[in-house]
């Protein structure tokens, strides 16, 4: 019998929109973001991106529901996802990509649903690990290691450095998502996410000052097209998917996105960039898919539902 407004069909239906929403936007926003940090100083573009984004998402959710909670536990909540998933996340991210390439920042990126898995495992709401998923962790380790080997003739520190920086920004994406889910909001997943994107926003502008970037956009027409495509679609969109995905779902569902986001951007970047893969990283992005299947028990194991 199907399930009224609300009921479990309604709420598989948005679960599958919202997965549907992160994967494909997702998946393009690492050629929009190369795109545009070929144009525009980085930090400040990001931080520019995520100050519009706030703002719109802050107005929409404020005429719908009411000002914004601004207790000192909500405001410290903010400040601890916005330093992780914003500032260090979309920060080491967006200075790597300029040296490398977008299919390879898309194959690193794929790193935290192994590490949201594992993390997932502390804190209030905490799932468990399998045999099989510890296992899927340590071949995920292997596969990265293989996706870090440099293009042929290229420097190996120089880019070895970067690839680091961008799982670094990994790293702080995932302890950003496992805080947001264990943490009592106060106000709703949408004013929450303006007001990280918003104190962001301003934070990677404060921090582009202070690297001495220009505070100035040039706004070519391919890097304003980049940056409204992130702006709208990224930012608000599949930000606002992520967030209802990290509150209604198991860290593993979460992660699943890690499936769809490199191959999507590996064909976007060879088909608009010309970018290619070597044989080393293509098969250490088959190594990492396999262990993101063995993690989130969608290979050789039963799959978890879904848990509010």
């Amino acid at each position: 019998m199907p399930a009224g407004p609300g009921g479990p069909s309604s709420r598989r239906a948005a679960i599958a929109l919202a997965l549907a929403a992160v994967y494909l936007i997702w998946g393009s926003s690492y050629l929009a973001t190369k795109v545009l940090v070929a144009d525009e100083p980085p930090l400040f573009a990001a931080g520019l991106r995520f100050l519009l984004a706030g703002l719109l998402l802050g107005a929409f959710e404020w005429w719908r529901s009411g000002p914004p909670q601004l207790s000192r536990t909500e405001l410290r909540h903010t400040a601890v996802v916005m330093a992780c998933a914003i500032v260090v996340s979309n920060g080491c991210n967006v200075l790597a990509l300029q040296h490398v390439a977008s299919n390879v920042a898309a194959l690193l990126n794929a790193t935290p649903a192994l590490w949201i898995a594992w993390l997932g495992t502390f804190g209030r709401r905490a799932t468990p690990l399998s045999r099989q998923a510890k296992i899927g962790l340590g071949i995920g380790f292997v596969g990265t290691t293989m996706v870090l080997s440099p293009d042929p003739g290229g420097s190996y520190f120089t880019a070895l450095g970067w690839q680091t920086l961008i799982l670094v920004g990994c790293l702080g994406w995932s302890l950003g998502t496992v805080y947001f889910r264990n943490a009592r909001i106060e106000n709703s997943a949408t004013m929450f996410l303006a007001m990280q994107m918003l104190s962001g926003g301003a934070a990677l502008i404060a921090l582009a000052a202070a690297l001495g970037e220009p505070l100035a956009m040039q706004w070519t027409a391919e890097s304003t097209a980049a940056f409204l495509w992130l702006t709208l679609m990224s930012s608000c969109l599949a930000y606002s998917a992520y967030v209802y995905l990290a509150v209604h779902t198991t860290p593993v569902i979460v992660g699943t996105y890690a499936y769809v986001n490199p191959g999507i951007a590996a064909v976007l970047g060879w088909l608009v960039l010309g970018e290619t893969l070597g044989a080393v990283q293509l098969a250490g992005m088959a190594v990492i898919l396999l262990a993101v299947a063995l993690v989130t028990g969608y290979l050789g194991g039963p799959r978890r539902r879904a848990s509010g």
